[in-house]
């Protein structure tokens, strides 16, 4: 795959730092507060050498920060950013769309932490209001 991060597209920059399943669901388990190698490789069963390098890349693009816990032994952790905050609602959403395009068997929930409601996530403009995918849209290239 040509490297898209100089693409006009935001859509093709957003998939060179976060394009890979292993790299969302990273930071959906960081979203969960997850933070140490240990705790992200048990949760996904991930091998660790894929995991060192999707945590080297989203700490590289931004969206994690490594932090030292411990000096002796040298243990870091992996906080979000305000960019990693920023990507939840993508998560939610691929969430939705999965649950109801891909959801046979059980699935897990997305639950308001203070309501216990389900969390029904809707993607809207925040100029207009309007739900996105109910009106048109065209794309405008830079000039």
């Amino acid at each position: 795959m040509k490297n898209l991060s100089d693409a006009f597209c935001p859509i093709a920059r957003g998939l060179t730092c976060v394009g890979d399943a292993w790299s969302m669901l990273i930071l959906r388990d960081a979203s969960l507060g997850l933070t140490r190698f240990d705790e992200f490789r048990k949760s996904l069963g991930i091998a660790p050498t894929i995991l060192t390098r999707r945590l080297a890349t989203l700490t590289e693009e931004g969206l994690l920060e490594k932090r030292r816990y411990s000096e002796r032994p040298p243990r870091d952790e992996y906080v979000l950013t305000t960019a990693g905050r920023d990507f939840l609602p993508v998560l939610v959403l691929l969430g939705a769309w999965g649950r109801k395009y891909r959801g046979e068997g059980r699935l897990t929930r997305y639950l308001d932490a203070e309501t216990g409601e389900e969390i029904e996530p809707v993607a809207v403009d925040a100029v207009t209001g309007a739900k996105i995918g109910a009106r048109p849209i065209r794309v405008a290239t830079p000039e």
